[in-house]
């Protein structure tokens, strides 16, 4: 079952502020994640015909967020990023962390490959399952563990040096 558009904006609507952490974690700059995202919402209702089941909307939607903020990337290699704030509404909650720790994790975050940083994003920010994961990153769910772990191990390192 295919979603119409109207109920393709009220997903989206309800999902922007996730959609907008994960295009954050990859540029660090807000309009650039904002950009991100409004590419990701045209691509997808472009694309809506593509949907298989209504169900997958979410994993859909942010497979397209992390295909634009990658494609964003790769455009931008040779200019400077410039950080941005985040809006006061959609901010990472990380009461857990210091502001230290929060601000090292961030730098080795960026020390990641892309890919790297999207298993940590989805795993850690987003909360997602592995099997869920796996679908987003369209891999096997075992890869998707061995990357994680080995992902872990590197950021322990850049973490502890």
């Amino acid at each position: 079952m295919v979603i119409s558009q109207v109920e393709y904006a009220r997903r989206v609507q309800a999902g922007r502020g996730q959609f907008y952490r994960i295009a954050y974690c990859y540029v660090k700059n807000t309009q650039d994640a904002l950009d991100i995202v409004s590419e990701a919402i045209y691509k997808g209702l472009s694309s809506l015909h593509q949907l298989k089941q209504a169900d997958y909307f979410d994993t859909w939607m942010t497979r397209i967020v992390i295909n634009a903020a990658l494609t964003h990337l790769r455009k931008a290699v040779n200019q400077p990023a410039n950080k941005g704030e985040l809006p006061e509404d959609i901010r990472v909650d990380e009461a857990a962390l210091s502001v230290e720790a929060s601000l090292d994790l961030y730098e080795a975050l960026e020390l990641l490959e892309p890919s790297e940083r999207s298993l940590v994003i989805l795993h850690y920010f987003e909360d997602r399952p592995f099997r869920e994961m796996a679908e987003i990153l369209d891999l096997p769910e075992p890869t998707v563990k061995s990357r994680l772990y080995r992902v872990l191990k590197k950021l322990k390192a850049q973490l502890s040096a």
